[in-house]
């Protein structure tokens, strides 16, 4: 059975604060060299799924520069391919209120689509998955939708808490706020689903002015619909600063990056020409990610660091993610920090955050 692949490029970045205000959620940048969009497209093209729609709302022009035209993850095809939906291709001119609005807007995209089934996926996502193994479940259960889903104490503010029994048959749907301690199992905002029955429930959705694809359509359907979830060990999902920060610390855990990364094929990204990174004479890195194109000249430890970062002599960067051609100058001390693009860090400067309220650095200021 074949499988068309749809990525909603936006959704709640609010809570992304700084990190948003030039960019979607999709192509934030992530683990010192890839944008979030990279684990969607790797997870379609290691399953054989080459035909993609990304639907974009707003702040969408470094994702397009990102991907061009999907010739890094062996997208850019005569047929089929990437098809980027910006917001002024819905009916309105208007952007999109929600998903269900967003899938109504490409509605010829999916009644023309030759493939059986749709794939859903956030663009806020960090997941390797198998998509063939998804398509397995579905046809085992007899299912109209799979749920993608994780068990873990939730790191973000807003989610959707699935019961499930012996089978993963979902029996309810909860969607709550605030933040907890309790351990759930939580839809990934990832979902497969027949082509035809996405078309019927987007357009009896719209024509009840019902926008949100969580709460109009899974909650209020999980009576008459087949609903199964299929879960997966290791998944992040990130829609704020604690849950951006949080799973990229994860990743310099060796297991995690190895599960993220390679554990159902490779995660691909936009190639870049950089020089190796210079380690001057007295730098000290210990636990840490560090792309190319850097120079390091002072110490680094536990913390990531993007394309042609600078840290001077005497500068420390501690628990920190410092994004592409930032610059710490000597005698600067990071700790618990969040640089965007192009941040400078003067001499001798302190600035320190916690582990659950970082500090975040708007790109191209000047601290």
């Amino acid at each position: 059975m074949s499988v068309k692949g749809i990525i909603f490029a936006s959704d709640r970045e609010v809570k992304l604060n700084e990190l948003t205000i030039h960019r979607t959620t999709t192509s934030l940048p992530y683990g010192s060299r890839y944008r979030l969009i990279d684990f969607a497209l790797s997870n379609f093209v290691n399953s054989g799924v080459t035909s993609v729609g990304i639907i974009a709302r707003k702040n969408y022009e470094s994702l397009m520069d990102h991907i061009r035209m999907g010739r890094d993850w062996d997208l850019n095809r005569k047929n089929a391919g990437i098809a980027v939906f910006p917001p002024l291709s819905f009916g309105s001119g208007e952007m999109s209120k929600g998903k269900v609005d967003s899938l109504y807007g490409i509605m010829s995209y999916l009644v023309n689509a030759k493939e059986d089934y749709v794939y859903l996926t956030n663009g806020n996502l960090a997941i390797n998955v198998n998509i063939n193994d998804v398509v397995a479940k579905f046809e085992k259960t007899n299912a109209d939708i799979v749920v993608m889903a994780h068990e873990t104490i939730p790191s973000t503010s807003r989610r959707v808490v699935l019961e499930v029994d012996d089978s993963d048959k979902v029996n309810d749907i909860l969607i709550s706020e605030g933040y907890t301690s309790i351990r759930q199992l939580v839809s990934l905002g990832a979902y497969l689903i027949k082509r035809d029955l996405l078309i019927s429930l987007v357009q009896s959705a719209y024509q009840r002015n019902q926008m949100d694809f969580e709460k109009d359509i899974l909650q209020r359907k999980v009576g008459s619909l087949q609903m199964y979830a299929y879960i997966v060990d290791c998944a992040y999902v990130i829609d704020d600063i604690k849950s951006y920060y949080n799973a990229s610390m994860q990743l310099l855990n060796d297991e995690v990056r190895d599960e993220l990364f390679y554990s159902n094929g490779r995660i691909y990204t936009k190639v870049k020409d950089s020089a190796p990174t210079i380690y001057k004479e007295g730098a000290e890195v210990s636990n840490s990610l560090i792309a190319d194109g850097c120079i390091i000249g002072g110490k680094v430890t536990n913390s990531i660091l993007f394309r042609g970062v600078v840290v001077e002599e005497g500068a420390e960067i501690v628990d920190s993610i410092v994004m592409e051609k930032g610059r710490i100058s000597r005698g600067a001390k990071l700790s618990h920090v969040i640089t965007d693009k192009q941040v400078h860090v003067a001499e001798d400067r302190v600035l320190s955050g916690t582990e659950t309220y970082p500090i975040v650095v708007a790109k191209g200021k000047q601290v």
